[in-house]
C-alpha cells in the first residue's frame, strides 16, 4: 500500500466468509482507512445482512451503492446489440446468454470500488482464495480486476481457518460459498465439486481426489490460465 503511495484500502463485501476475512485484515493493516462496500445487485437479501452482520460486528466503515438499475439498463441495451446481429451469431449467442449477463453484476461491483478507490487514493482489495484463483472461479475483468489479493495463497480451507481466528460471525462459517450470479447459485453446483476436493488436489496432487473430479479440475485449471496471464502479444 505504501509502495503505491495509497491511503487505505476499499474491499467489496459479499456476505461471505472470503470478503469477511479480507475485510477484516485490511482493518487491521488499516484500522482507519479501510471502506466496506456493499453492493447489491438483484441480490439476495440475505447477503446483504450477512454483509452488514460483519460490518456491524467489525464496526467497519460502510458504503452502499445499489447497482440493479444500472445492470437492467446495461442488460437491456446489451441483448438488444445481440438482437440486431446476423442470426447465425445470434443463434450461437442464445445458448450461452445466461453466464455474460451474471457477470454484468461483478463487471459493475469493480467498476464501483475503483471509483471509491480513486476517489479516495485507496487500492481495491481482493477476496479470492487460491482454490477459486486456480479453477478460475471468478470474473475476468470482475471481481479479478483488483490491486490486491490478501488471500490469494490461501486454501479454501485455510480461509475458514482463519476466519475463526479472526472471529468472524458463526452465520458467516456456516454460509455455502456461492458468488451470487443469480438467485439459488451454488459454487459446489457450478464448479462440479467440492472446495474440499479442490483443495486436496491443490494441495496433495491428483491422486488425492477421484479421477474424474481430477480431469474437471485440470480441465478447468486449463481454461482459467487466460484469466490470470497478462493477454498475449505478438513476438517481436
Amino acid at each position: 500500500m505504501s509502495a503505491a503511495g495509497a491511503r487505505g484500502l476499499v474491499v467489496g463485501l459479499s456476505g461471505g466468509l472470503d470478503s469477511a476475512v479480507v475485510a477484516r485484515l485490511a482493518q487491521l493493516a488499516a484500522p482507519s482507512a479501510v471502506i466496506a462496500a456493499m453492493l447489491p445487485c438483484h441480490s439476495d437479501p440475505a447477503d446483504e445482512a450477512d454483509a452488514a452482520a460483519v460490518a456491524a460486528h467489525f464496526s467497519l466503515t460502510t458504503v452502499r451503492i445499489d447497482l440493479s438499475s444500472a445492470c437492467d439498463e446495461l442488460t437491456a441495451g446489451s441483448q438488444a446489440a445481440i438482437r440486431m446481429l446476423p442470426a447465425p451469431m445470434r443463434q450461437a449467442a442464445s445458448s450461452t446468454e445466461r453466464h455474460p449477463i451474471a457477470n454484468i453484476k461483478p463487471r459493475l461491483r469493480m467498476t464501483a470500488l475503483y471509483f471509491l478507490a480513486n476517489s479516495l487514493n485507496y487500492l481495491v482489495a481482493g477476496t479470492s482464495n487460491r482454490a477459486a484463483i486456480a479453477a478460475g472461479h471468478f470474473t475476468k475483468h470482475g471481481d479479478g480486476g483488483v490491486d490486491i489479493q490478501p488471500i490469494g495463497r490461501l486454501l479454501k480451507r485455510e480461509v475458514r481457518s482463519m476466519a475463526r481466528d479472526l472471529g468472524v460471525p458463526a452465520q458467516i462459517l456456516a454460509r455455502a460459498p456461492a458468488a451470487g450470479l443469480w438467485m439459488g447459485q451454488s459454487d459446489q453446483e457450478e464448479l462440479g465439486f467440492s472446495y474440499d476436493e479442490l483443495d486436496r488436489y491443490l494441495d496433495e496432487g491428483p491422486e488425492s481426489v477421484a479421477p474424474a473430479t481430477a480431469l474437471k479440475i485440470e480441465r478447468l485449471i486449463r481454461s482459467a490460465e487466460h484469466k490470470t496471464q497478462l493477454p498475449p502479444m505478438p513476438e517481436e
